[in-house]
């Protein structure tokens, strides 16, 4: 599989773990479906602001986002100020544990100077309810996309990692998902199979080299650290100001070792993209520590963010936004390249667990 295929394709909500109804969210709730713009006013108003009306949907599959106008009692020079961000968190797919963690991480960078969006708060409370769905408010925040890394870009985004690395290794998060061969492989390679998404005629394929990738890629699991990461740093979650880049959607932050976030800023394995890891790891060390053991999880990760990618769209596919999205779900042509992928994949795996006997580090 190419790493754009990867790379972008995959830029999924990367959520998996035992208990898959609630996680996924496979409950009903015609009032997440239809949520209407006096729904979206009426839960900004609740909380003391005053709207102008103006509500504008965003781009998210995943959960419910829009921008709200509000009237400011003082004016700003900054139009920014004007607006508010309110997310609705699909229901079942999160407990109130588990988003007040993601909102305890972006407290806790900002509080160390890291720039990351965290939610406002009301009478102390970031997380609120409107007709049984969680939701949260945040600022409005202007960003470009990080159209290419550059030379400039690179470190101070290697340097930035470190430090939001450090600050997440400070606290355990109890409820957030581990993201190992269990809740990322197995579990959906259970669902996957369970549906009626897969023919047939593919399913022993695809379960025995499932498989045999999650035997491979067991040992290069143990004796890994574990933390609190953002979990889904692809390119897309990265906006900066001038050279200052910023990460955004904390939404699957998880429990993972810190290469993830370090492989999914820099996915490829041409020689340019591994020019650039190691520029972006240069500047990590700057600033924190880093078991260099880990790089040998990628191969690993990639595979397991494939499947769980699959099993994503499985999830949602009676969601017609998602029918629009992936039109060539469930067919042949799908599951006859996502089987080729797979087994690529076991080839670079079965590399790293080589290396990795040859030197032990």
């Amino acid at each position: 599989m190419s790493h754009a295929h990867v790379a972008a394709a995959r830029n999924l909500k990367s959520v998996a773990g035992p208990n898959l109804s609630k996680i996924w969210g496979d409950e009903k709730s015609q009032t997440f479906h239809n949520l209407g713009p006096d729904d979206i006013l009426n839960s900004v108003e609740e909380l003391g602001y005053k709207t102008t009306g103006r509500v504008l949907q965003l781009n998210s599959m995943e959960n419910r986002v829009y921008e709200v106008e509000v009237d400011l009692d003082t004016p700003s020079d900054n139009p920014s100020d004007s607006f508010l961000i309110i997310k609705f968190y699909r229901p079942g797919r999160w407990n109130k544990e588990q988003i007040l963690e993601e909102h305890e991480f972006l407290f806790d960078l900002n509080e160390n100077d890291i720039d990351a969006i965290a939610p406002h708060k009301y009478q102390e409370k970031s997380l609120f309810e409107y007709k049984n769905l969680y939701y949260c408010l945040f600022p409005k925040r202007a960003g470009r996309a990080v159209d290419e890394w550059t030379e400039e870009l690179v470190p101070i985004m290697g340097r930035m990692l470190a430090r939001l690395h450090n600050i997440g290794a400070q606290k355990k998060a109890q409820h957030r998902l581990n993201l190992d061969i269990d809740t990322f492989g197995v579990k959906n390679l259970e669902y996957i199979l369970s549906s009626n998404y897969l023919p047939k005629e593919y399913i022993e394929n695809y379960k025995t080299t499932c498989e045999m990738i999650f035997k491979l890629a067991s040992p290069l699991f143990e004796n890994i650290s574990v933390q609190r990461v953002h979990g889904d740093c692809h390119h897309g979650n990265v906006l900066r100001r001038d050279l200052v880049p910023f990460l955004i959607d904390f939404d699957d932050m998880s429990i993972a070792p810190r290469v993830q976030d370090i492989w999914m800023i820099t996915p490829g394995r041409d020689q340019y993209s591994m020019e650039l890891r190691d520029k972006l790891l240069d500047a990590y060390l700057e600033m924190s520590d880093f078991n260099f053991k880990e790089l040998k999880l990628i191969e690993s990760l990639r595979a397991l963010r494939m499947i769980h990618f699959s099993s994503w769209i499985a999830h949602r596919f009676e969601d017609e936004s998602f029918k629009r999205a992936f039109p060539t779900y469930g067919t042949h042509q799908y599951w006859e390249k996502e089987i080729y992928d797979l087994k690529e994949q076991i080839g670079f795996i079965q590399d790293d667990v080589e290396s990795l006997n040859q030197y032990p580090y």
